[in-house]
C-alpha cells in the first residue's frame, strides 16, 4: 500500500487553470512521492474541442509526481459521471483518494494535511470525509472541527466513506424532508433546492448528493478551519457560477496539521458559523457589492 493517497485531478477545457492547479500541487514537498490520476472528459462539441485538446497536450507533459496516470474520455460524460467513475475506480484500488478539480489552487500544506488526516482517521467510522476549503470571513474557526457537511473544493475520503454515496437524489431528499431536517441541511444556503433541481434534471451535481449522503447517514467531515483551497473558476466562462469572487478566500500558506478530535461528534458552534458565512456571502447586498466592484474595475 502506498504511503500517500493518490491525487485525483478532473480536467476539461481550461489549460491555464489546469496549469495553475498542477503548479500548486507541485509546491507540496510530498508531490514527488504521490501518484497523480488525471481524468479528462471529452468535448461537448466542436466549440470545446480545441481547448480540450490543449488541456490534453499539457497533461501529457506533466512530471514531478511519482507517477502520472491519464484517463481520457472520447465522448462527453459530464463532470458528475466522471467524478463518480474516477473516485470509485481509485478508492476501490487504493482504499483512499484526494480529489481536486482543475479550477482549484491548493495551499502548500494541502497534500500533507489530507494525507495526515486520512491516516489519523482511517479507523474512525464516524468520519468519512475531509474538507480542505472554508470560506474566508471575519468569523474564525478552530484549526480542526467536525461537521456533517461535504465541501467539494479540495477533499479526501476512504472507500468506506465513498461506499455511502447515494446517487439517487430522490431518496436523499425524501429522507431529509421526512425527518424535518431541511433547514439544518441548508445551513442558510439553498442545498435542498440544489438537490431538488438535481432530481428534476436542472443540474447534475454529484457534490450535492455527496453532501446529502453524509448528512442523511449522520456521518462527519473533518475540516481544516483555514482555507487550504481556493476556487478560481468563477466568471463569465464558468459552467455553474459566473459571479466572480462570490466564494473567494485568502489561501493559507503556513503549516497546519490535523488533530484527533474526541468525542467524535459534530461541533454545533462551527456548523452555526458555517451557516452565517453562507448567509453573508450569498446575500443580495454582497452580490451587489461584488458586481459594483467588478464594474468599477472593468
Amino acid at each position: 500500500m502506498n504511503k500517500y493517497a493518490p491525487i485525483l485531478l478532473f480536467v476539461y477545457n481550461r489549460p491555464k487553470h489546469t496549469k495553475r492547479c498542477i503548479n500548486s500541487l507541485l509546491a507540496s514537498p510530498i508531490s514527488a512521492d504521490s501518484i497523480l490520476y488525471i481524468f479528462s472528459d471529452g468535448a461537448k462539441g466542436e466549440k470545446d474541442s480545441t481547448s480540450v485538446a490543449d488541456v490534453r497536450e499539457y497533461i501529457h507533459s506533466i512530471n514531478g509526481f511519482k507517477e502520472v496516470i491519464i484517463d481520457e474520455n472520447y465522448q462527453n460524460f459530464g463532470l458528475a459521471s466522471t467524478i463518480i467513475y474516477g473516485v470509485t475506480k481509485v478508492v476501490n484500488t487504493y482504499g483512499k483518494a484526494i480529489v481536486v478539480e482543475d479550477d482549484l489552487i491548493l495551499a502548500p500544506a494541502f497534500l500533507s494535511y489530507m494525507n495526515e488526516a486520512l491516516e489519523m482517521y482511517k479507523d474512525v467510522d464516524e468520519v468519512v470525509n475531509i474538507n480542505g476549503h472554508v470560506l474566508s470571513s471575519p468569523i474564525r474557526f478552530k484549526e480542526n472541527f467536525l461537521v456533517s457537511f461535504a465541501d467539494s473544493w479540495g477533499w479526501a475520503t476512504w472507500k468506506r466513506g465513498w461506499d455511502l454515496f447515494e446517487s439517487d437524489g430522490s431518496k436523499l431528499l425524501q429522507e431529509i424532508e421526512a425527518t424535518g431536517k431541511s433547514s439544518r441541511f441548508n445551513m442558510c444556503y439553498h442545498f435542498t433546492r440544489m438537490l431538488r433541481e438535481q432530481i428534476n434534471g436542472k443540474n447534475n451535481s454529484w457534490a450535492i448528493r455527496w453532501n446529502a449522503s453524509i448528512f442523511t447517514k449522520g456521518k462527519l467531515s473533518l475540516n481544516a478551519g483555514i482555507p487550504l483551497a481556493v476556487n478560481t473558476g468563477f466568471g463569465k466562462d464558468a459552467t455553474h457560477c459566473n459571479t466572480p469572487d462570490l466564494f473567494s478566500v485568502n489561501l493559507y500558506t503556513g503549516d497546519i496539521h490535523p488533530q484527533l478530535i474526541t468525542p467524535t461528534v459534530e461541533n454545533k458552534v462551527s456548523r452555526h458559523k458555517l451557516s452565517i458565512n453562507y448567509m453573508l456571502r450569498t446575500s443580495y447586498l454582497n452580490k451587489l457589492r461584488i458586481w459594483l466592484l467588478n464594474k468599477i474595475n472593468e
